[in-house]
């Protein structure tokens, strides 16, 4: 299942309280330095994956430490939510991907310039 998938993988923690990680092959990290996550992303053979955390992204895409961004948009609106995004961030589209249940996959990279939006 997908969820035997994800549990199998290496997992880094961000976290400033928690002292051990439940999942197998976890490192704890207290938080993001950017040499230590190049270092990473140069060890990773299949890439590096964030679920979830606004705060997260927004610190990595400071440091232009996201190569790629994938958004899964549902056809539901919610009237209140935590933005992803702090500060203005220029993406450019590279890919778009619909499924028949309405889902929407989104493919992004970080735009060098404004001549590069799209």
């Amino acid at each position: 299942t997908f969820a035997d998938k994800i549990n199998a993988l290496k997992k880094i923690v961000f976290s400033k309280s928690l002292k051990k990680a439940e999942w197998n092959d976890s490192t704890i990290l207290k938080k993001i330095v950017p040499e230590e996550i190049k270092k990473m992303k140069k060890e990773s053979k299949k890439g590096i994956v964030i679920y979830g955390s606004a705060s997260i992204i927004q610190e990595l895409t400071k440091h232009e430490l996201i190569d790629e961004y994938q958004f899964l948009v549902h056809p539901i609106f919610l009237e209140k939510g935590i933005p992803l995004f702090k500060d203005k961030v220029n993406l450019k589209l590279v890919k778009s991907e619909p499924f028949k249940s309405g889902v929407v996959l989104l493919t992004y990279q970080l735009a060098k310039n404004k001549g590069e939006l799209k």
